[in-house]
């Protein structure tokens, strides 16, 4: 599904024309920011289905308190944080015991490579890249949740050190320790089972992203 492309200088019309809930509006803005919210929760929750359950209720907090948005940060960042409050919030339901703990390492290491599939690939390459997909999802799954959190959004979502820093509230050096331990404990895991190649984890896009848009503006406008 392909995302809006949409000038910098018109961000503060989608916002408000969303606030008086035009759906092309309610529209752009989810399948902009579909793909990055769902990684974000899934890399919290590790489970696809709670994951869309969490980005739609997220969705509609969000678009309910949008008049409320005092605009003095993105709105990706915005939405990130409601979905990560969200995420945590279901995380604390289910396991009241868990909390996010700060990592202790060397800051160091490389970036991790992720080869995407190819559409003129044959059936035999798909099939090994998505035993590769599974491989790496389950190592991602399995990291500590502050390390987890970290990697999904430096690595697999790019958000820059900054950025990370302000979402989780720590540090950008705690970010650093934190994104370091966790690429090394993934390809630890990894190598030992089928090497250091890995490819993009967990999409969110075509069918998927369409649904998750089509649930959030119905909602809305219900209410409406």
């Amino acid at each position: 599904m392909a995302t809006p492309k949409l000038e910098p200088t018109s961000a503060g019309d989608l916002i408000d024309r969303a606030i008086l809930h035009d759906p092309e509006a309610i529209r752009a803005i989810t399948t902009q920011h579909n793909r990055r919210l769902y990684r974000i929760a899934r890399g919290i929750l590790r489970s696809d289905s709670e994951a869309e359950d969490v980005l739609q209720a997220a969705y509609m907090k969000a678009f309910a308190a949008l008049s409320g948005f005092r605009r003095d940060s993105s709105l990706t960042t915005w939405l990130t944080r409601i979905v990560m409050n969200e995420a945590l919030g279901r995380v604390r339901e289910r396991r009241p015991a868990v909390r996010l703990e700060t990592g202790r390492a060397i800051v160091g290491g490389q970036v991790i490579p992720f080869p995407t599939l190819s559409a003129e690939a044959d059936p035999e390459r798909v099939m090994a890249q998505r035993q590769i997909q599974a491989l790496m999802e389950k190592a991602v799954d399995e990291l500590p949740d502050a390390y987890r959190v970290v990697l999904v959004a430096r690595v697999i979502e790019d958000m820059s050190l900054e950025e990370t820093a302000e979402l989780l509230a720590i540090r950008p050096e705690t970010v650093k320790t934190r994104l370091h331990r966790a690429r090394r404990l993934l390809r630890e895991a990894l190598e030992r089972q089928s090497g250091p190649f890995l490819m993009n984890a967990f999409p969110f896009d075509g069918w998927r992203c369409e649904r998750m848009t089509q649930a959030v503006l119905e909602k809305i406008l219900s209410k409406a």
